[in-house]
């Protein structure tokens, strides 16, 4: 634990609340993560996430024909030797990308004491504060229906309290529609970049359509699934008999009558909705991790650095 001492956490401003969940004590934390994630990536470079664009880099991608004023050194003397064609090699280059970080700050995010959205958002700083300590440039959206507030992409680790106030603002409210909100972070995104979305994914259509639509804009998503066990499957001492249930995001109330058998046919119902999701999701590519907000965030934080969509 030498080595975690000798790293001074980064200073906040005075006069937070005591409350505030970017504490000194959530400082400290991610502190710890940094220096754990340059041990995970040390000997990697900075900025090493390769973009399908051409140009001057070191791995090969394509040819094309000589025109004048081409530089004679990239031509491919081995197809001429061969062929008499003269053949400009093209290589892929490096490019710093942006990680675009998409937090749901819909109704559903506010449910059982907001227990999800305080998690979405603690999650969200840790991967910026990595991200920006990692040289990457940083932006967060937060989204409810199709509306997206935008904290446009920043470079530096003393930015991190400029994402920490933007956060601070956000409360969930309003519908879901992470189609709408991931069309909007898309046209509002001037390159292709990783794109985390932190959501419960309670948007049966559109939760399926906005992954889809990201990597179609060729980003390169990661959905991280946010939690709250009791809400899947409710204990017997919570929601039993008959009950009156309130939708958090459109207000419509329901009576219905609630049985063990019934609470059953819930969470398998809810169950096969998340592996829907993530089976959509693996099948393109797509990086997916479901996340209880009864794990520690910072172990959720490891476990994205861990499946390599993170900090590649």
């Amino acid at each position: 634990m030498s080595l975690f001492r000798r790293k001074a956490p980064p200073t906040a401003p005075a006069g937070r609340d005591a409350r505030d969940p970017f504490d000194e004590a959530f400082l400290s934390q991610l502190a710890l993560l940094e220096v754990v994630a340059r041990r995970m990536f040390r000997g990697r470079n900075r900025a090493e996430r390769k973009t399908r664009k051409v140009g001057s880099g070191l791995e090969f991608a394509d040819h094309r024909d000589y025109t004048p004023g081409d530089d004679i050194r990239n031509l491919d003397w081995n197809v001429y030797m061969r062929l008499g064609q003269t053949l400009v090699r093209l290589f892929e280059e490096d490019e710093d990308l942006p990680i675009r970080i998409v937090v749901d700050a819909s109704g559903s995010m506010g449910t059982s004491g907001g227990v999800k959205f305080e998690y979405a958002r603690k999650v969200a700083a840790a991967l910026s504060y990595v991200g920006l300590a990692n040289l990457d440039r940083v932006g967060i959206s937060c989204v409810r229906g199709a509306a997206c507030e935008t904290l446009p992409p920043v470079r530096g680790k003393g930015r991190i309290f400029r994402i920490f106030d933007f956060l601070r603002r956000i409360a969930p409210e309003g519908p879901t529609d992470l189609r709408g909100a991931c069309a909007r972070v898309a046209a509002e995104s001037t390159e292709p970049g990783l794109v985390v979305v932190l959501s419960d994914f309670y948007d049966a259509d559109g939760a399926f359509d906005a992954l889809n639509l990201l990597r179609f804009r060729r980003h390169e998503p990661v959905a991280v699934q946010i939690l709250a066990p009791h809400e899947a499957n409710p204990s017997p001492d919570r929601v039993r008999g008959d009950v009156t249930l309130l939708d958090a995001e459109g207000g419509v109330l329901r009576d219905v009558t609630l049985d063990d058998r019934a609470v059953a046919r819930f969470a398998e119902a809810h169950e096969r909705f998340c592996r829907a999701l993530e089976r959509n999701a693996r099948t393109r590519g797509i990086t997916y991790l479901r996340a209880s907000v009864a794990i520690p965030f910072d172990d959720l934080i490891l476990r994205l650095f861990r499946t390599g969509g993170i900090l590649r």
